[in-house]
């Protein structure tokens, strides 16, 4: 599975064939991955950024974070010295949300060893591990797909889809899903015949990720859907939905990058509001 913890991290830090990057980032605080890197990051770490690296600039259609133009995220990860021979790691503050979005790209990408740091840097350093501002240096290398986001589906597919086989997931709060607040977007509800699965319950209370037992009984009314689509506000929080289906065995499960932000930008789309 693609849990690291603090432990494991440790023991192999000092291989030459791992990369650790630091993805912390905030949806209303642009800069703050940055800031909070350039302050302070687990020694080795390099940084890509939610906004610029991990996603693509907003248009019109596609959601508030469309995924990454594969080629520009190829030359980026090459940058760092990413390629198929290395184990990444990612990081972010902690609830694992921003690092489930990097682990999914580069899953989706092909990437056979990616991993997400359980807890994040803020389980590293209660751990009692040192943090550093100290840049470190890459030597360039090529990241060559072997996939490019065989997983997702269209606004356009989720529309059509069939209820009967398929299952249509909203990641975001429970009140965020009913339409009760809506701090965001112009519009509140969900798309209609979404089901609610908060994406912070796949997570205990201080960030470790439930098992696989646990995680199947919480999903178990999945269990006869041919296909599961998983969204949320913008296609980040989806992903720890993602990552915990996976734990808890399912394999048919897709992501709406898009998510509810891309949704809304067809005027013709229905919004519901209140419980499915």
């Amino acid at each position: 599975m693609p849990i690291i913890t603090v432990e494991e991290l440790k023991s192999i830090q000092q291989s030459n064939d791992i990369t650790i990057i630091d993805v912390r980032s905030h949806l209303t605080k642009p800069h703050y991955g940055k800031e909070q890197y350039d302050l302070a990051h687990i020694p080795g770490a390099f940084f890509l950024d939610m906004e610029e690296d991990l996603s693509s600039p907003e248009k019109e259609h596609g959601g508030r974070h469309p995924l990454p133009e594969v080629e520009k995220l190829a030359e980026k990860l090459g940058d760092i010295g990413v390629d198929e021979t290395r184990t990444v790691v990612f990081y972010d503050d902690g609830t694992g949300a921003f690092a489930s979005r990097a682990w999914w790209i580069l899953h989706d990408l092909g990437h056979k060893d990616t991993r997400i740091l359980e807890g994040g840097i803020q389980a590293w350093q209660d751990n009692g591990n040192d943090v550093t501002d100290k840049l470190p240096q890459a030597t360039s290398v090529i990241f060559t797909p072997k996939a490019a986001y065989n997983y997702i589906v269209t606004m356009q597919e989720v529309k059509d889809r069939d209820r009967n086989k398929t299952v249509l997931i909203d990641s975001r709060s429970f009140d965020r899903y009913q339409g009760k607040v809506e701090p965001l977007y112009h519009k509140a509800g969900h798309i209609p015949g979404a089901k609610n699965y908060f994406w912070k319950d796949v997570l205990t209370s201080d960030n470790v990720w439930k098992d696989q037992a646990t995680l199947r009984k919480q999903f178990a009314a999945l269990e006869d859907a041919e296909e599961i689509i998983v969204s949320c506000g913008s296609g980040i929080s989806a992903c720890p939905n993602i990552v915990a289906l996976k734990r808890a065995g399912f394999t048919n499960v897709k992501l709406y990058p898009g998510s509810f932000s891309d949704w809304i930008s067809y005027d013709n789309n229905d919004v519901h509001q209140g419980v499915e």
